[in-house]
């Protein structure tokens, strides 16, 4: 209505002007009969507000829908009323729907064709990594050293796999129940010559009853890249990464306790977002640091129903835990 009231409001001025202009050259001319010419200007009034309800019904449609946003995009296509103006704007929305479908068809293709790409590269690039590992398996400080720039790549690869996947990520998960020391010990194992080369030394202390409703693959990815930053930021420490659960309620939590550098009080709150470094990133040690860890620790964590929690201390060390919503504890 309010659309309908700013779109016609000079219309009604310019015919209240008109009534009147007309009203005033009668005079002029010499016409003294003012009720009469009133009673012409009321008719002239009457006659305009039909017409703007004539309008105002006929529109009503068309009006609502430039008023009221829409709520899917599929409600540009349902239909404006009859008459010029609604079926012109109706034809010119239906066209461009059918442009933005698409498109939409179009990056839709491009993003899986880009996605089949990224999957099969890094399965190409994970025969080679194989093949090192295999013939660099020896007694030799330089294997180790090549063994550990071997294992740091398949790590990147991994990680690339995963953010492609994340894209389907409805796809690609299945819930079931999980043991949390089996999620810690399999990152500990994966994260072994990390531990060694860092001088870093793991505390498992998970309750091996202990099980949550989650996803096993995803889950296990995500403990991963908190042990990795936990590891990394504690390098040459000779402190413990300790690993520990406890319950809230109906709640379980997993807590990843590291003693190293700790994240600057400024930083905290900007560590989950994509890209971002922050002080430490800036210090020569870190700089390979992409920012990307605890981007991926948040995305999986919502898409699968779990909280992140995030405490630190410059100097003293950081806890992550990760909060999950129900669990369940084996007999």
């Amino acid at each position: 209505m309010r659309l309908f009231i700013r779109d016609h409001r000079t219309l009604v001025a310019m015919q209240i002007v008109q009534l009147f202009l007309v009203l005033l050259i009668y005079w002029l001319d010499g016409y003294r009969h003012f009720l009469t010419g009133l009673y012409s200007v009321f008719v002239g009034l009457v006659l305009l507000t039909g017409y703007l309800v004539y309008r105002y019904v006929s529109l009503r449609q068309l009006y609502r829908t430039l008023s009221e946003p829409m709520a899917e995009l599929d409600d540009s296509i349902q239909g404006l009323g009859s008459g010029p103006l609604p079926e012109a704007v109706d034809a010119l929305l239906q066209s461009q729907y059918g442009h933005y479908q698409r498109r939409i068809k179009l990056a839709e293709k491009a993003r899986k064709d880009h996605l089949a790409f990224m999957n099969q590269w890094v399965h190409q690039m994970k025969t080679p990594l194989a093949v090192i590992r295999l013939t660099m398996e020896e007694d030799d400080p330089r294997s180790a050293s090549v063994l550990e720039e071997a294992e740091r790549m398949e790590k990147g690869l991994e990680t690339v796999l995963y953010a492609a996947r994340l894209e389907t990520f409805d796809r690609d998960f299945r819930v079931e129940p999980v043991s949390l020391k089996a999620i810690c010990e399999n990152a500990i194992r994966d994260n072994k010559r990390l531990f060694i080369g860092s001088k870093v030394y793991p505390d498992l202390q998970v309750d091996a009853g202990l099980k949550v409703e989650s996803d096993s693959k995803w889950l296990g990815f995500l403990v991963g890249q908190i042990v990795t930053n936990a590891v990394k930021y504690s390098a040459d420490s000779h402190e413990k990464v300790t690993f520990s659960s406890l319950t809230r309620g109906a709640d379980a939590v997993l807590e990843i306790h590291d003693r190293g550098i700790g994240i600057p009080p400024e930083d905290i709150k900007r560590v989950f977002q994509p890209f971002f470094t922050g002080g430490n990133g800036r210090k020569r040690k870190f700089r390979e640091s992409t920012g990307m860890g605890l981007y991926f620790v948040r995305e999986i964590a919502e898409r699968l129903g779990h909280r992140i929690e995030l405490e630190s201390e410059p100097g003293v060390g950081t806890r992550v835990r990760i909060v999950f919503a129900s669990h369940l504890t084996s007999v």
